[in-house]
C-alpha cells in the first residue's frame, strides 16, 4: 500500500468508520499518518490522596464513602460521591453520567483518574475517568498518543489504525542530503514519523518533534525565500502621490494619528510612490489602530483613480469594515465607492458585485477569500491588503496579488512577533511597527486565578451582563475527550447555562462547526442576541464586539502568553472598563509566575518576548496554537531554535545550489514541489 490508499483498506475499518474518519479529513493512509496526536498521556502510578497536590492530573484507588447524591440544575444532571483511601477524602463531581449512581456502590474500591482541584482544605475532581485497576496498570508509565476525535470515533482506534498505516506503508525516500541531516542533527523522517506517534521514551519523542517541525519550518520558509527572489526589486506599475483626500480625511478623524501611526504611514506612502513595488508587513498590538492606516493606503489608492482589496480572515470581520467603510463615505465624504464580495452572499449579489468590480465601478473592494475566486476580474487593482496575515497561506496571498498587475501588498498583523522571529517569518516583506496606543484607552484589569474562584467569576459576569455588557469564555478544546483534564466548549456551555441566572443567553463557537453556523454566532454575538459566548480559540481574529468587557479563559496555563494576551485583545474594544480573567488549574511558582506577566504589562511586544525567553523545547503539551502562524506542530515560540536552525540551512542550500540542480538535491526539489504549498495549515481551531 501507499500513502494515497483508502482507510478503507484498513482492517477493522468499514464504512461507518471511514465516514467518522471523513470528519477529521482523513481519506488516506497519508491523512491518517499525518493525523499527529495532539498530546500524550503518561499514566503515572496510582497515589494516596493526601499526597495528591492540587493542579496536578493522577490516579487514586479509593473506596465510596457514602451514598451518591444527585440534583439536576436545568438541563444538567450533577452526581457528587465523596471517595477515601484511608489517608484522605476526595470529592467528585460528574456530569450528565446518571448511570454511575448505579456503578458505584457504597464501600466499593474504584480507580479515578483526574485533575486534582482544592477549595480550602477540601480536594476534589470534576469529571474523572474511572478505570478497572488491572486495565488502569497495564498502561502505566508508557507514553500514550492522544488524537484529536469526534463523536464515535475512539482514541483506542485511530492508534489502532496508525499502527497498521505505519506497517503497511512504503517508507517514502528521505529528502535530506547527509550533510544536512548531520550538520542540523535530525533523525531520518520514517523514524519521526514513527515515534511521533508511538514513541518508545521522552527522548525519542522530542527528536521525532525537532525533525518533523524542521520539515514544516523549511518547506515554508523555502518558498517565502523563492517568493523573495522574484518579487525583490519588481518594478511600480502604479505609481501614486498623494492627494487632498487623504489630508482631508486625517483633518475630519475625531483624533489624531499617534506618533508610531504617523511614522508608518510616512512609510507606506513613500512605498506607494517609489520605483518599486511596495511589499510591506504593518505589525501593532491590538487596538494599536493598523486598521486606520490600512484605509488610509486604500483611500490614497481610490483617489489616484485605482482599485483596492481588503481581504478579512472572516466574513463578519470583512462586513464590520465595509460598514465602517460606508460610515466614512456618509460622514466625510471618502471618495471609496466600495462593494462587499463574501460567500454568504446570494448568486445575484456575488455577480452584480463581480460587475462592478469588472467595469471598475467599485474603487475599494472588500471581502473574504471570496476575493480571489476565479470569477472575479479587477479592472485596475492597484493595492492588496490582507488583514491577520497569519489566517491566508503565502500562496493565497499570490493568488490575490495575481489579480492584478504587480499590485502593492500591505499586510496588517495583531501578532505581536519579536522581531528576530518576524524577520524569518516574513522574509518577503519590509517590516514596520506600530508600538504606540491612542490616547484615553482604559487598560484592562487582569486577574490570574485558580478554580476555586469560577463561582466568583460567574457571579461577575451575570453582573456585567445585567449591567448590558458581554462576554467571553475561552476553552482550549471542542468536545470532552479531545484532551483529558481541560475543560471543552460543549460541556462548558451547559455548564454556565446552569450557574448563570434564567434570563443570561449563552451560546458556544467551534471551528468544527459549518462555516455559516460560525458566522451566524458571531453576527448574533455582535449584535447583542447572545450575553456570553463559549468558545476555542477561533474567536482570536474576526470578530469585533467594543460591548464585550470580560474575557474568561479556562486552563489558562495550557496556552502561550502571547495568545492569551491575543485572546486578552478581544475585550477593550469600547468606552467600558473591561476585565480578563485567567482560570489555572495549576498552582506551582512556575505556572503562576508565567502568567503574572499578564498581569504586570498590557504591552504585547514585551509579553511576546517574555513568552520566547519563558518556554522551553521540552514543552510538548500545550494547546496548539492557532493565532500565530498554524503550522500543524510548529510552534514558533517554544520551537524558536529550529525555525533558525531550518532559516539557516535555506540561507546555506540557495547560495550553493539557488535552483537544486545538483543530484544530491533532486529528492528534496521533488518534495518541495508536491508538499510546499501544503505545508501549513491556515485554517481557524
Amino acid at each position: 500500500m501507499d500513502k494515497d490508499t483508502s482507510v478503507l483498506e484498513l482492517k477493522g475499518v468499514g464504512e461507518k468508520t471511514r465516514k467518522l474518519f471523513e470528519k477529521l479529513d482523513i481519506r488516506t493512509l497519508g491523512d491518517l499518518l499525518d493525523h499527529m496526536p495532539r498530546d500524550y498521556e503518561i499514566y503515572g502510578d496510582p497515589v494516596k490522596i493526601a499526597q495528591a497536590a492540587p493542579g496536578t492530573v493522577c490516579a487514586v484507588y479509593a473506596a465510596v464513602t457514602g451514598i451518591p447524591g444527585e440534583r439536576r440544575v436545568r438541563s444538567l444532571h450533577i452526581l457528587n460521591v465523596t471517595v477515601s483511601d484511608g489517608s484522605g477524602s476526595l470529592q467528585l463531581t460528574f456530569f450528565n453520567m446518571p448511570f454511575l449512581k448505579k456503578v458505584l456502590k457504597q464501600g466499593g474500591y474504584y480507580l479515578f483518574r483526574g485533575t486534582v482541584q482544592s477549595r480550602g482544605s477540601t480536594k476534589f475532581m470534576e469529571q474523572p475517568k474511572l478505570f478497572a485497576y488491572e486495565e488502569y496498570r497495564k498502561q502505566t508509565n508508557r507514553l500514550i498518543p492522544k488524537y484529536a476525535l469526534t463523536k464515535g470515533l475512539t482514541n483506542q482506534a485511530v492508534q489502532k489504525a496508525v499502527r497498521q498505516a505505519l506497517s503497511a506503508c512504503a517508507p517514502e525516500e528521505e529528502y535530506y542530503d547527509r550533510e544536512l541531516l548531520d550538520s542540523c542533527s535530525l533523525i531520518p523522517r520514517r523514524e519521526a514519523e514513527e515515534c511521533i506517534h508511538f514513541p518508545p521514551d521522552r527522548d525519542s519523542l522530542l527528536q521525532a518533534r525537532r525533525r518533523l517541525v524542521f520539515d514544516e519550518f523549511f518547506s515554508f520558509l523555502y518558498l517565502l525565500r523563492r517568493n523573495r527572489q522574484m518579487e525583490e526589486g519588481l518594478e511600480n506599475r502604479w505609481q501614486m502621490f498623494e492627494t487632498a483626500d487623504t489630508v482631508r480625511f486625517l483633518e475630519q478623524l475625531p483624533f489624531p494619528l499617534t506618533k508610531a501611526q504617523a511614522r508608518v504611514w510616512q512609510e507606506i506612502r513613500d512605498d506607494m510612490g517609489s520605483h518599486a513595488c511596495m511589499n510591506r508587513l504593518v505589525q501593532g498590538d491590538v487596538g494599536s489602530g493598523k486598521t486606520i492606516l490600512a484605509l488610509l493606503a486604500l483611500l490614497m489608492t481610490a483617489a489616484n483613480g485605482y482599485q483596492g482589496a481588503l481581504m478579512a480572515p472572516t466574513e463578519v470581520l470583512a462586513m464590520q469594515h465595509f460598514e465602517t467603510v460606508q460610515d466614512y463615505v456618509k460622514r466625510f465624504g471618502a471618495c471609496f465607492r466600495p462593494v462587499l464580495l463574501v460567500g454568504s452572499m446570494t448568486a445575484k449579489e456575488k455577480r452584480e458585485a463581480c460587475g462592478m468590480i469588472a467595469s471598475g465601478e467599485a474603487n475599494l473592494i472588500i471581502g473574504t477569500h471570496a476575493l480571489i475566486q476565479e470569477r472575479v476580474q479587477y479592472r485596475s487593482l492597484a493595492l492588496v491588503v490582507t488583514d491577520e496575515q497569519h489566517r491566508f497561506g503565502v500562496r493565497q496571498r499570490e493568488l490575490l496579488a495575481g489579480k492584478g498587475d504587480c499590485p502593492h501588498i500591505l499586510v496588517m498583523s495583531a501578532t505581536p512577533i519579536p522581531r528576530t522571529l518576524a524577520i524569518i517569518l516574513y522574509g518577503d516583506l519590509h517590516i514596520s511597527v506600530v508600538d504606540e496606543l491612542p490616547q484615553g484607552r482604559l487598560p484592562i484589569k487582569n486577574c490570574v486565578v485558580n478554580t476555586s474562584y469560577r463561582p466568583t467569576a460567574y457571579k461577575f459576569i451575570a453582573g456585567q451582563v445585567a449591567e448590558g455588557r458581554q462576554a467571553y469564555v475561552i476553552c482550549p478544546q471542542v468536545e470532552e475527550g479531545e484532551m483529558d483534564g481541560l475543560e471543552n466548549v460543549a460541556d462548558y456551555a451547559e455548564k454556565l447555562k446552569g450557574a448563570l441566572p434564567a434570563g443570561v443567553q449563552v451560546a458556544c463557537l467551534h471551528g468544527k462547526m459549518r462555516p455559516a453556523d460560525k458566522n451566524r454566532i458571531m453576527e448574533e454575538f455582535s449584535a447583542h442576541s447572545i450575553d456570553v459566548l463559549v468558545s476555542t480559540t477561533v474567536i482570536e481574529v474576526g470578530i469585533n464586539v467594543p460591548n464585550a468587557t470580560v474575557m474568561m479563559v479556562e486552563n489558562a496555563e495550557r496556552f502561550g502568553l502571547a495568545q492569551l494576551h491575543q485572546l486578552r485583545g478581544r475585550v477593550g474594544r469600547g468606552e467600558h472598563q473591561s476585565y480578563c480573567i485567567f482560570v489555572s488549574t495549576r498552582e506551582d511558582k512556575e505556572t503562576m509566575e508565567r502568567l503574572q506577566i499578564l498581569n504586570r504589562s498590557n504591552d504585547g511586544f514585551y509579553i511576546a518576548s517574555e513568552d520566547l525567553r519563558l518556554r522551553g523545547p521540552g514543552e510538548l503539551f500545550g494547546v496548539r496554537q492557532s493565532g500565530e502562524f498554524s503550522f500543524r506542530m510548529g510552534d514558533i515560540y517554544t520551537d524558536a531554535a529550529v525555525l533558525k536552525l531550518a532559516s539557516d540551512a535555506i540561507d546555506r542550500l540557495l547560495a550553493r545550489d539557488p535552483d537544486l540542480e545538483l543530484p544530491e538535491h533532486q529528492a528534496l526539489r521533488r518534495h518541495l514541489a508536491e508538499n510546499a504549498a501544503d505545508t501549513v495549515d491556515f485554517r481557524s481551531i
